[in-house]
C-alpha cells in the first residue's frame, strides 16, 4: 500500500496520529527532504529504506513505488498534500499502473501561520471567506485568479510560494484592495527558527527585505489581522441551538 502523508508545517508534533503511525509501519519512506523535518524519520522502524525526493524526478519516485508494490510505502509531503503538493500527477501515474494508494491529510502552513500570529481568519462582520492562492511565477496563474482580482473581494487571504516576489505581491494587493490593509509574513511557521513580520501594505516589503526573508514563508493579508469585529452568536446567551436552549 502506498500512503501519501501530510507531515504538517514544521513542528514534528503537528503530524496527525494516523500519519505518524503510517511512518512507523512503513518499509519505504520517500520524503520531501527540502521541506519536511528529518526528525520525522526517527519514528521509522529498523531496516526502513529512505529516499529523499528533493533530487528525484517524478519518474524516479514512481519507479520506487512500482518496484516495491508489495511493501508499505509512505510518500511524505510537507503541510497538507492537497495544497500545492503536486500529488495529482503522482496519483495519476499510480492509477495508470493500477497501484492502490490513500491520502492522509496534514496541518497546512496557512493555518499554522495564523496560529503563530494568534489570529482567526473568519471574524463575524469582517470576513467569512478565506482565499488560498499564489502569485504567478514559473507556474502561471489563470487570468481570472490574478492576485489583484482576488484582492478586490476583500476576503482574508493566505498567499503561498510568493515571498521572494514581495514587491510584486504588494503592488497587486494594492491594486485590488485599493487601500492600506494589515499583512503578516511568517517564515518557517512552527519551526524553532520561525520568524514573524507584521505590517501593512505600505511597509511590509521593506520590513521583509530587512529580515532577509526570501523563501519558505506564508503571507497572510486582510482586515482579520487588525480590526474591530462582531462577537460570534455561538456563545451569545440570547442565541439558542440544539445543544443550548
Amino acid at each position: 500500500m502506498i500512503t501519501f502523508v501530510g507531515a504538517g508545517p514544521g513542528d514534528v508534533e503537528l503530524i496527525t496520529i494516523k500519519g505518524r503511525r503510517a511512518i512507523e509501519e512503513a518499509d519505504i519512506v520517500i520524503y520531501a527532504g527540502s521541506l519536511v523535518a528529518k526528525e520525522h524519520l526517527k519514528f521509522c522502524k529498523n531496516g526502513v529504506k529512505i529516499y529523499n525526493s528533493a533530487s528525484m524526478t517524478l519518474e524516479e519516485v514512481i519507479d520506487v513505488m512500482k518496484n516495491n508494490k508489495d511493501k508499505n510505502i509512505v510518500r511524505l509531503h510537507t503541510g497538507d498534500p492537497s495544497i500545492y503538493g503536486a500529488i495529482k500527477e503522482q496519483m495519476d501515474e499510480l492509477d495508470e499502473i493500477n497501484l492502490e494508494y490513500k491520502v492522509i491529510p496534514g496541518v497546512s502552513s496557512f493555518t499554522a501561520a495564523a496560529s503563530s500570529i494568534k489570529r482567526e481568519f473568519t471574524l463575524p462582520g469582517v470576513s467569512q471567506t478565506v482565499i488560498l492562492t499564489r502569485i504567478e511565477g514559473k507556474t502561471p496563474v489563470p487570468e481570472k485568479e490574478r492576485l489583484e482580482k482576488l484582492a478586490e473581494i476583500g476576503a482574508s487571504m493566505a498567499i503561498f510560494l510568493s515571498v521572494s516576489m514581495i514587491e510584486k505581491v504588494v503592488k497587486s494587493l494594492k491594486n485590488g484592495y485599493k487601500r492600506n490593509v494589515p499583512i503578516a509574513v511568517i517564515q518557517r511557521a512552527t519551526w524553532n527558527d520561525e520568524k514573524i513580520v507584521m505590517g501593512t501594505l505600505d511597509d511590509i516589503a521593506e520590513k521583509v527585505k530587512k529580515e532577509n526573508i526570501t523563501k519558505t514563508a506564508q503571507i497572510l493579508v486582510g482586515d482579520f489581522i487588525d480590526c474591530e469585529y462582531e462577537k460570534s452568536l455561538l456563545y451569545d446567551k440570547n442565541f439558542s441551538h440544539m445543544f443550548r436552549k
